[in-house]
This record gives C-alpha cells, structure tokens and sequence, in this order.
C-alpha cells in the first residue's frame, strides 16, 4: 500500500537515518503543487538568497507558510504523514515543527550544499523526521542522504549558503562540512516519482544536485517531532527563527504554534 511504513522500514530508519516511502503523499500531489504556486507567487518574509550574484538559475526556498496557505496545511493534516511519521519515530505523538518550499527551475547548476538541519533548528530530540517530497519526477535532482550520519557524536558545522560562513559562533563544538564522495561514505538517493518521501532524520547529512534538466524540481518538506522533542537554545538566531516564541530550554514546543497531528 502507498504510504504503508512496515517494521523493516522502522529498522532502516532507525540505522541509516533515511528511507523511501513511496507515495505517502501520492493523493496530495495536485494540492501541493497548487500550494507552491501560491507561495511562489506570494512569498514570506522568512524567503531566503541561496545563488550568489552570477549563479545561473533560479531556486526558489521558503518555509513556514502551513498556516497562511490552505493547500500545505490539508496535505500535512490529510495526508498519512503523522501515521508515517510516529511508525518511523516511534512515537506516540506527533508534532509539526515547520513546512518548507524548494523549487529549482530548469538550468539551476548550484547544488544544494551538504549539511544537517539539526543544528539550525532549536529542537533536539531523538524522535524527528523530514519528509521530503517532490512533486515532479526526479532522477539526478533528487535527495541524498548519507547514512548513519544521525549517530555521529557531533553535529555538522552550519553554515551560511551564500556566505559560506559559521552560522554560529564556535566551530570546534562541530565537525567540518565533510565530503560524502570523496571520504566514500555510503550515499542513498532514489529515482522519484511525485508524490513520493525521502524520510531523513534531523541530523542526516543530505544535500542534491543541481538541475541541469529542462523541467522544473518542485519539492514540499515537512518537519515533525515526537515525543522526546524538546526545546534547545543554540548559540545564537535559529532558521526558521520564530522570534518571540517565549520557550524555555527543556520545554516541548508550544502547541499553539506546533500543533500536534496525531
């Protein structure tokens, strides 16, 4: 069944920090897309530079739009992300951190660096999962995972994409941006078909090829987390930030603004 997560998947997951469950959001497609085009075309103060000045293309990278576009919040709501997601996490509850909007238009040579997204964010717990779920067919474009790299002992440094900058102050409380390829680490990516999920752990190192095709890769990811998820403070202003969120370390997100799904 589409969307079905089966133990064998939990057991992947829960080793390689990264999975493929195909067509989880196979009914959403349609929706998602119209979603995109809204926010492409509306887009949020939190839309983010990601070419430098001569970069050809364009790659279109925006998050935290659920509550404002109607199409993202009935697929998250609709869709069995919340099921997949507890099976994979193995977690009773199931809570929404943030959406998140990449769309890299035919001709768009930049990759997407190789990073985490733990780091950025000021959540941490064992029980987290992205989705990442394209919404055209893709074959060089599409996610990779490194796996394992959720069990390494320390993060990956993050940086600024177009800087190419620390995010934060202290970069020996991190490991160096590796280089999956060359160090011959074990990469996992899938051929995709819209509708489809890469389902990664927070602290997966992932990264994609540019789009060297003449079609456009639209993709929709959506961040939860589970029951262990609690509040961090990082050494200083997270992506997303959610200025004025009033948490303190140690607390679970605050369900007005992350509600939980499941």
């Amino acid at each position: 069944m589409a969307g079905r997560v089966t133990e064998a998947m939990v057991a992947d997951y829960l080793r390689d920090g990264v999975v493929l469950v195909k067509g989880l959001f196979a009914d959403w497609v349609d929706v998602l897309r119209a979603g995109v085009e809204e926010n492409m075309a509306n887009p949020s103060p939190q839309l983010m530079a990601t070419l430098k000045p001569g970069e050809q293309g364009r790659f279109f990278d925006d998050y935290c739009n659920w509550s404002r576009i109607c199409a993202f919040e009935q697929a998250i709501r609709g869709s069995g992300a919340a099921e997949a997601a507890a099976a994979l996490m193995e977690s009773q509850r199931v809570q929404l951190f943030h959406d998140h909007v990449l769309v890299k238009e035919p001709g768009t040579n930049k990759p997407t660096p190789w990073h985490t997204d733990g780091p950025y964010y000021f959540v941490e717990g064992r029980q987290t999962v992205s989705f990442w779920v394209p919404l055209d067919p893709v074959k060089e474009a599409s996610l990779r995972c490194v796996a394992g790299s959720h069990l390494w002992e320390k993060d990956v440094l993050p940086t600024r994409w177009v800087s190419e900058t620390s995010f934060y102050p202290g970069e020996h409380d991190y490991i160096p941006v590796p280089d999956p390829e060359a160090e011959g680490m074990v990469i996992r990516e899938w051929e995709m078909e819209p509708g489809d999920a890469v389902a990664f752990h927070y602290r997966t190192l992932h990264g994609a090829r540019g789009n060297t095709s003449t079609t456009r890769r639209r993709a929709f990811s959506l961040r939860l987390v589970g029951d262990d998820a609690r509040y961090v403070d990082r050494p200083g202003p997270t992506s997303p930030p959610f200025p004025g969120h009033g948490m303190r370390a140690g607390e679970r997100l605050r369900e007005d603004w992350f509600p939980y799904l499941r």
